[in-house]
């Protein structure tokens, strides 16, 4: 016989009608049938037979499949004794042939009712549970169990907290039930009328889907009133579970109405608007989009590529979150100008003329952009350059941008740098996050609705890095002409053709620049104006700008020549124009109150009369010194800013020790080169009359002014020599002569960087000679002519020869 599992084969259910067992010889133990009518005596043995998953309770009808071996035989000794058998759960219900130890010790005797064969070897019972009994022990395992039992009281107590604990149970059942569980109705109303505590909970617990060792604790549970406070605390769980799952299918449920109402409405629209003629609001968008894709003249990639997100867009219900995601990137797609190109400007004259026209001097950078035009006009096809404006602030860099534009009839696009530190700014953001857009560089191309234009991005030398990515590594691959025809940007996350575009990137300083991103622009410096070139570009610019922008006219105000070099000379110390514009516009203000007050018609402005409406002169012009003086030189030095003028002092002090004292905020180049010079004046000593141990009887205070600065470099070394040289010789040094120049040990003198600003900060300070590196004359010829021809330049490869111009012979001062 095929050993099969003995397991429940439906739903218990209460017994309403009699049945009689087959009559045996009395036992000691008599229970009263269900009727109330019959009494069955359990016998002190009865063969067991083992179920899985399941617990029975007596008073209950029951079906039961039985297919092992051991179950069969169990049933056979049952049917010839008195048609009782004792059912008993398996601890695991894995176990197909169960020991004495797998079972439990407390189960129920029920009697056989009805028993069928099934073909398959199988046994189909009807059982009615009579009686709970506890097992005493085994008396045979072979062929099937045998068992020794003792019945167990009933514990039936009838008080006030039962009777509450009864009806606390039974609503709870009923909720139950109200709530879907599947329970015929007849059981329920047999369950309400139950007034017994003991019989009531073991006719509710077969109908809760509870586990096996649960529904054993209540069995094995002897008090009426313990079996209903835990059957109470099962049911309150059993409830929480019921209501969340009804509101999770009721949610569920209204979200499938609303999709599936939306869906009808729409198919109904589309009926009626196809009847009409007219187009639904889907369809007319995915057509848009088609329509869009086909006029945009995107590559067969990049067009590909919107196609398949338009087919997803299609697919998705209209409301979907990512819809919006996938509208907004085709959006992006469509609207960049993939083959759309400004017609250039290609007459070399032209293009002349209109920088001529905004801009005055500059002369490298506009020559830069005509030999482009020039190759261009030839060739027919160049990629754009990468070009690179370094210079002090206030000299036309940003605004020689849109000179360029216009001169090559092509857009401008202008966007800083200055501060950015996230790498997204520049390549975008993955289109997954909320929010996200492509990178400025793609923003620009589409504000500028071409693929040709100038492209300005300031201030490259001020671009941070931190966590979020380095914004330079970003730029390496937009600034090189051999990858950015390929350019990929994060958002897109196709390639968008970025050789046509002319990338020009301003900057004050190149240090702060990284190399690989240094090396792959054109560098054009851009130095500062000369006094005459600020006054040209007053006159042209500055003044008709402020006088416009003032609400005057060219009758109502005028500044003159005079005036205008009164201003660059005493109030503006600077290498462009900025302030100048600023002073020039601080006049313009107070001249229109004084015509807005009828006070005045128009004013002439001349050099007397600045300081009526500027106050006193901010700087001093003439020479860097009032005097010769000993202990102090002028140096040459080279800012952001542009050139300037530094007055280095040394001081002696009697000392025991003898130590060089470095103060101003200096860089450790330039504390490196000031040690370098201090050396050089030991080891000549006796050529300059020093006593040759000076070193360990006085300390030498080397100070740059303008503390609150930070200066570094190595060109200031000839100008620190020459100070400690006069003052521990006490000749003095020529005020009108100013230095630059880097030292070495041996007295060399190397040549060093930014001549032309240095030379002119000392033209506009005044001074008349320059002591200069003789490697470094190369580099006049970048000066203007009416410059050098005022300038008296000493060209020397030696500090000696410094010396010898720089330091007065005779008396002592």
């Amino acid at each position: 016989m095929p050993k099969t599992t003995d397991k429940p084969a439906g739903k218990p259910s209460e017994k309403t009608t009699k049945a009689a067992p087959k009559a045996r010889k009395p036992r000691p133990r008599k229970i009263k049938r269900m009727d109330e009518e019959e009494v069955v005596s359990i016998p002190e043995q009865i063969p067991l037979l083992p179920v899985r998953d399941a617990v029975y309770f007596p008073r209950m009808i029951f079906p039961l499949f039985a297919g092992r071996e051991k179950s069969v035989k169990a049933l056979e000794e049952a049917m010839a004794q008195e048609r009782l058998i004792l059912l008993v759960a398996q601890k695991e219900v894995g176990t197909d042939e169960p020991m004495p130890e797998d079972l439990y010790t407390v189960g129920l005797v029920a009697g056989i009712m009805q028993i069928t064969k099934v073909p398959d070897g199988t046994v189909r019972l009807v059982l009615e549970g009579v009686e709970r009994v506890r097992i005493t022990k085994f008396l045979k395992t072979d062929p099937y169990f045998l068992v020794g039992v003792e019945t167990m009281p009933t514990g039936e107590e009838q008080n006030i907290e039962t009777e509450a604990l009864m009806r606390s149970v039974t609503t709870q059942f009923e909720q139950i039930v109200n709530l879907g569980r599947s329970i015929p109705p007849e059981a329920l109303v047999n369950i309400v009328n139950i007034t017994e505590a003991g019989r009531l909970a073991d006719s509710i617990t077969p109908y809760l889907p509870l586990r096996v060792e649960s529904k054993q604790d209540i069995l094995e549970t002897i008090s009426a009133k313990e079996k209903l406070e835990k059957l109470n605390v099962l049911l309150k769980k059993e409830l929480e579970i019921l209501e969340i799952q009804r509101n999770i299918r009721n949610r569920v449920e209204k979200e499938m109405g609303d999709t599936q109402r939306e869906f009808i409405l729409r198919e109904q629209l589309k009926a009626i608007q196809q009847e009409l003629g007219e187009r639904d609001e889907r369809t007319g968008e995915i057509e848009d989009y088609k329509v869009k894709i086909e006029k945009a003249h995107m590559s067969e990639e990049v067009a590909e590529r919107a196609n398949k997100e338009l087919d997803r867009l299609e697919k998705m219900p209209y409301a979907a979150p990512e819809g919006v995601v996938i509208r907004t990137y085709l959006d992006w797609l469509t609207s960049l100008p993939w083959d759309v190109r400004t017609e250039e400007r290609l007459r070399i004259q032209d293009a002349a003329e209109v920088l001529d026209q905004d801009h005055y001097g500059l002369a490298k950078a506009k020559d830069r952009i005509l030999e482009f035009l020039a190759v261009k006009q030839l060739s027919g096809q160049m990629k754009g350059p990468i070009l690179c404006f370094v210079g002090p602030p206030g000299v036309g860099k940003t605004s020689i941008g849109k000179s360029i534009a216009r001169a090559l009839g092509r857009k401008f696009i202008r966007i800083s740098l200055g501060g950015i530190h996230d790498e997204a700014e520049i390549r975008g953001h993955r289109k997954t996050y909320i929010g996200s857009m492509p990178g400025r560089i793609i923003q620009g191309i589409k504000q500028a609705g071409s693929k040709n234009p100038v492209f300005m991005l300031d201030e490259i030398d001020k671009v941070g890095a931190d966590f979020r990515g380095d914004p330079s590594a970003a730029l390496l691959e937009a600034l090189d002409p051999e990858q950015n025809s390929a350019f990929s940007d994060h958002y897109l996350e196709v390639p968008f053709d970025l050789s046509d575009v002319m990338f020009i990137t301003t900057a004050n300083i190149l240090d702060t620049i990284p190399a690989p991103l240094r090396d792959r622009m054109e560098v054009i410096p851009f130095t500062g104006y000369i006094e005459d070139e600020k006054v040209q570009i007053a006159e042209q610019f500055l003044m008709p700008k402020q006088i416009k922008e003032h609400g005057l006219t060219p009758k109502q105000f005028c500044i003159k020549q005079d005036a205008l070099r009164h201003l660059i000379r005493h109030y503006t110390r600077e290498a462009g124009v900025r302030n100048l514009e600023r002073e020039i516009a601080n006049i313009c203000r107070k001249v229109a109150r004084g015509v807005a007050e009828d006070k005045i018609r128009s004013r002439t402005v001349g050099a007397k009369q600045v300081k009526n409406y500027l106050g006193q002169p901010k700087y001093h012009y003439g020479m860097a010194e009032e005097k010769d003086e000993v202990g102090t030189a002028t140096g040459l030095v080279y800012t952001e800013f542009g050139g300037d003028i530094v007055s280095i002092e040394v001081g002696l002090m009697q000392s025991d020790v003898g130590k060089l004292i470095l103060t101003g905020q200096l860089g450790d180049v330039m504390k490196e080169s000031a040690q370098a010079a201090v050396s050089y004046v030991r080891s000549r000593a006796g050529v300059l009359n020093i006593p040759e141990d000076f070193s360990n009887k006085m300390d030498i205070h080397i100070h740059v002014p303008a503390g609150a600065v930070p200066k570094d470099g190595p060109s200031a070394g000839i100008t620190i020599a020459t100070a400690v040289a006069s003052a521990l010789t006490k000749r003095a040094i020529r005020r009108d002569v100013a230095m630059t120049g880097e030292i070495t040990l041996r007295g060399k003198v190397l040549p060093i960087g930014g001549l032309k600003e240095k030379v002119l900060a000392a033209h506009r300070a005044g001074i008349r000679t320059i002591i200069i590196p003789k490697e470094n004359l190369k580099d006049l010829e970048e000066i203007p002519d009416y410059v050098r021809k005022e300038l008296t330049f000493e060209p020397v490869e030696h500090v000696d020869e410094v010396l010898a111009i720089a330091l007065l012979n005779g008396e002592k001062k």
